[in-house]
Order: C-alpha cells, then structure tokens, then sequence
C-alpha cells in the first residue's frame, strides 16, 4: 500500500483541501444493515459447505505440500442470492513437531489466517513460511491458511487495461514535473479510470475493504473456525481493523504487522501523502548506508555524493535507456524497494555502482522489463490496489488540489512524491460510488488483546499509523523494533521481535504495557546475481 501520516505546513493544508468524490454511497456496516444480513447468510453457508482441499490451480505454480479450495461469497452482500464469486484459499496443515523437542507433539490451536496488504496481493503463497526456521513453532501449533482475496486471481480476477500496456518503459520520473507532464499523466489516469469502469462493469462498486473484511469472516466460517486467528501485513493490518470493528466477539487472536493509519479523515489520500514524506527519510537512511561503505560502491562517502551519481545515473538514462527498457522510473521504481527492504540495499547499491561504472546488465536485471506472467500478474495487482483504494473513500476530484499539496510537499520531499501522486491519481476520476470510511474504535472488554508490530522508520506505514491502531483497539500491546524501516517484522530476524509473536500466538501472553525491541543488524555489502524482480 502507499500511505502515511503528515503534520506540517502541507498537511495542514490537507485538512481544508479534501474534495468530495463521486456519489458517495453511507457506508452500511451496522448490525441491522443489508449487508450484515448478508454476512451472516453467507457464513452460514460457509460453514454448512466447509472447504474441500484438494490440488491447486496449476496457474499458482504452488507446490504440492500446499493444498487448495474455494469458498463462495456474494458480489454484493446485501444481495446474498446473487451473484457469487469464489475466493481461493490454500493451507499447509500444523506439523504439531516440537522444533525444539522432536519427541514432543504440540497440540494444535486451529487456523492461522494470513492477508499480506496491497490491496491487490495474494496469499496463496502464505503457507511455505512454516518452512523457515523462525516459523516452525508456530507452524508446528497452527495450520497455516492463505487466500487471493477479491479480485486477486485467481479469485475472480479484476482487470484495468491489456497486461501489455501495463509496464510502460522506459518513462521519465521528474521531481519538478512541467504542466504538459502533468496533464499526460492526468490523461492517462483519466483513461485508466474509465477502463476500469468499462471492463468490471457494475461489479467494479463492489471491490472494497468493507467487503474484503466480510469475505473474511465468510473464509473463517468456511475453516469451521468459531473464532478467527489473524495475521495481517501493511493493507492488511487495515483490514484485520475493519473486522474487528464488525465482528469483535468472532476475533481470537491478531497480530498487525507495519500497520496502516485507520483515521478515517486519512484513507486514502492523506496516507498516500504521508508515505510520500516518510520515504525521502528512508531514501535518506538508504543513502547514508551506501556512503558508509564507499569502499564497496565507490558511489561517494557522503550521502550528497550517493544522491549525485543517482542523478547521474537518471540523466544517462534520460538519454540512452539501459537495455532499452530502463529509464529514469524504472531506476526509481527499483530504488523505491531499497526503501520497503533493508535486505535490497546491497543489491541496489551494487547495481548503481556498476552502471555508473560502465555496466548496464545488474541494473537491466533489477528494473528492466517483466516476463508476460509477470505483467499479468502486476496488471491484477494494480487493477486490485487502484480499485480497492479508490472504492474505501472520497479522494479530491480536482487535479488542482493533488498538484497544489504534492508541489509543496515535493519541495522536501522530493523522491517518492509524484510517483506516488501518478499511481493513485486514478481516483480522481473514478466513476464507482465511494464508501465513508468506518471509525474503527473498540470499547474495554469488546476484543480480545492483540499485537501490533512496527519499525520505527518504516516508511511504506510510518509509525503514526501504529501509534494510532494502539489507541484505537482497547487493549491492544504495541511492540516497537527501534531504529529500524523494513516494512514488516514479525517472524523476521529480530530474535526479541519473534519472541513477542510466539508468546501471543502460542499462549496468548502479551508484554504488560508497550514495549520495544533493538533494530535488526544492518545489511552487509555483499552483492550478489538477483532475479528479475
């Protein structure tokens, strides 16, 4: 997801700049809603109908440990008659082998639902994690459980435009966009919008968080869970909120994990800002890392020089891109991920340095263009986000707002900004109805306790959005790796981090109030052959 938290001169110019959208339909989320009618009508059949497991879509490529089923939920869910589609779902049973104790057999606690964020990702993949060996206390106690949600294939698979015209390479990315840019992008995202509507039709309406979260209580009636253990990651973490707002007597256990600001006044579009802002810190950090370790890159021993040969790097490939397919976005688009990744830094850095060096090719590697299943693939992803962020709320539907607050805050914040601005400026023109956003707030004793996990420096969901969640959900703990900006961190390298994690899924035992972990290592320079990613 691209969102974030502003408190300076731009974002309080955001308070009194927020447009209204397109028709706006009053959210229906209460007890006595359609909708919530619906919900129930179809968890009931969920749970009648069960899953059946079996092998799985040969598109998925999964391995055969990983087996699959559908679950049938409505379009619309106050019409719990009509139309359904179905949302595929793949788990790895618990091992119940003690990691530690190989003689002793670990009573399993059920089902451990898994939604890695976006929107637009899937989670099909989910269950491999119990291979890794920070994971195998949990998998030993939990059947791991992924899905695709709505419109991620294959479950019922949303589209924008042809997967051909998806990765437009090589394109400019200008801090400082000139007018004409400007009103090309906008054409463009004008376009995108249309298209949208016109290939999903009516359908479009009904890809939003408020149904993502009813399509997960329908999945956890279907896994004959009675309550629902959850993980969510970034978008996810916003979605596992919803739920708990709607259903909190059906939630056992939740972890929220790099944690997406629930206000209402801030999705999407001041997140999306947010974000922005937060990430010229995290390019900041990223840059610092490489000029400490200039006798590795040679890129500089200063973070200025770092930023100069990666202007240098951007005009070589305004000019002549590298293997005619990387130019000033794609090398921004691959820089943007040393920004979610601290694994990423040794790689990027190395493939900066060789291209300034004369070789082209880790760089081609890094950012050039994608396989056809890769573009179909990121054309789903896209289509899901888009349709997903620009469903869940009003977004300002004059260009003139969007240009005004990102020409200020990209003054100062020059290196995510308009990029950010283009892959969201779709919503400006979006022709389905907007849903308000619920005021997700839980009263004492009305949840169960949950974990929220955050780095401090996170960027993707800066630390404002955890702060927040913690103040939101009664109850909840917040556990806090310092100093850090990997965008997610449970079950990762951080061995303090990981103890928190088992000790609430495992026992339900939380930390007596918020606490903190130390920052995970730093990366080492060890650059290394990566995979088009």
């Amino acid at each position: 997801m691209r969102a974030a938290a502003l408190y300076s001169a731009a974002g309080s110019l955001l308070l009194t700049t927020l447009a209204a959208g397109p028709t706006r339909a009053a959210t229906p989320a209460g007890p006595e809603s359609p909708e919530a009618r619906g919900t129930a009508v179809a968890a009931g059949r969920a749970a009648a109908a069960g899953i059946t497991f079996g092998s799985c879509p040969k598109s998925e490529e999964l391995p055969g440990g990983i087996r699959c089923g559908t679950v049938g939920v409505p379009l619309d869910y106050a019409h719990p008659d009509g139309k359904q589609i179905e949302l595929a779902v793949s788990r790895v049973p618990a091992t119940h082998k003690d990691p530690d104790n190989g003689k002793h057999k670990v009573p399993g606690q059920g089902a451990l639902l898994y939604n890695p964020g976006g929107p637009g990702a899937s989670g099909l993949y989910f269950p491999l994690v119990g291979m890794v060996p920070e994971w195998k206390r949990i998998a030993a106690a939990y059947d791991l459980v992924g899905y695709a949600p709505r419109g991620v294939a294959p479950s019922a698979p949303l589209s924008c435009q042809d997967p051909g015209d998806f990765f437009k390479g090589p394109r400019p990315a200008p801090t400082r966009p000139s007018d004409a840019y400007k009103a090309e992008r906008a054409a463009e995202a004008e376009t995108y919008a249309h298209d949208c509507a016109a290939r999903a039709g009516d359908a479009l309406r009904h890809y939003h968080s408020l149904n993502n979260a009813r399509d997960l209580e329908v999945v956890r009636a279907a896994l004959g869970e009675r309550r629902l253990t959850f993980m969510g990651g970034s978008y996810g973490t916003y979605l596992g909120a919803l739920y708990a707002e709607l259903f909190p007597s059906h939630v056992r256990r939740m972890v929220f994990d790099a944690v997406v600001n629930p206000d209402p006044e801030q999705v999407w579009y001041r997140n999306n800002l947010d974000q922005s802002e937060a990430f010229e810190d995290r390019w900041d950090d990223f840059k610092e890392w490489v000029a400490e370790h200039d006798a590795e890159y040679g890129l500089g021993d200063t973070p200025r020089k770092v930023q100069d040969g990666y202007d240098e790097a951007s005009a070589r490939l305004a000019a002549e891109p590298a293997g005619g397919t990387v130019g000033p976005a794609q090398l921004q688009g691959a820089m943007l991920k040393a920004g979610y990744y601290d694994d990423y830094w040794p790689h990027r850095a190395e493939a900066l340095s060789a291209y300034l060096k004369g070789d082209p090719q880790p760089l081609v590697d890094q950012a050039g263009t994608r396989t056809e299943e890769g573009s179909v693939a990121a054309e789903n992803s896209n289509a899901v986000y888009t349709a997903v962020e620009c469903n869940d709320a009003p977004w300002p539907t004059d260009f003139r707002v969007w240009d005004r607050d990102n020409t200020r805050l990209a003054r100062r914040a020059p290196f995510e900004t308009w990029d950010n601005v283009w892959a969201n400026l779709p919503c400006a023109y979006w022709r389905a109805p907007r849903q308000q956003p619920l005021d997700v707030r839980t009263a004492p004793g009305e949840l169960p306790p949950t974990l929220v996990l955050a780095a401090e420096r996170d960027a993707a969901t800066p630390y404002e959005g955890a702060l927040e969640l913690r103040r939101r959900l009664s109850g909840s703990v917040l556990v806090t790796e310092r100093d850090a900006g990997t965008h997610g961190i449970a079950a990762g390298p951080n061995a303090c981090v990981n103890d928190h994690l088992e000790a609430y899924l495992l026992e339900g035992r939380l930390p007596a109030r918020d606490t903190s972990c130390a920052p995970r290592p730093e990366p080492r320079p060890q650059p290394e052959p990566q995979p088009r990613t």
